[in-house]
């Protein structure tokens, strides 16, 4: 796999290939499929709003300001990516529904906030996190 960017940093294009032979379900099993990524074409993509949630409190200087008490909070506790594009078929999750975006984690369709034709679905579960508590 490797990639084209143009002079902002940006991918352009991917260069990869594909090998239905290894297609999840297809019982091939001449060698291990290290991951497979599933691809949203952009011209079917649904345009979304998706919620990153972080921890609240800020791990780094712990749960207590110890000047005067108050909570430490986290300024980067919420991430809003506001023009996602998302597999079609999430246009008609139901509510507590959860679905795993790859690679950052399971999310839920937002019951308050989603309407059918801007849908918004906030993270539950990060895949990976580095989040201890804090020390007493």
């Amino acid at each position: 796999v490797s990639c084209e960017k143009d002079e902002d940093g940006k991918v352009t294009v991917v260069h990869c290939t594909y090998d239905p032979e290894t297609k999840v379900g297809s019982g091939f099993t001449g060698r291990k499929v290290k991951g497979t990524i599933h691809w949203v074409p952009a011209n079917e993509a649904v345009t979304a709003t998706v919620r990153l949630y972080e921890n609240l409190v800020d791990e780094e200087k712990g749960v207590y300001n110890k000047e005067d008490g108050s909570l430490n909070l986290n300024p980067n506790s919420l991430t809003v990516i506001e023009h996602a594009k998302l597999e079609p078929a999430l246009l008609h999750v139901k509510p507590y529904d959860s679905f795993q975006f790859v690679r950052s984690g399971y999310f839920t369709v937002d019951s308050h906030d989603s309407k059918e034709d801007a849908p918004v679905f906030n993270r539950i579960v990060s895949l990976k996190s580095s989040f201890k508590l804090p020390k007493k």
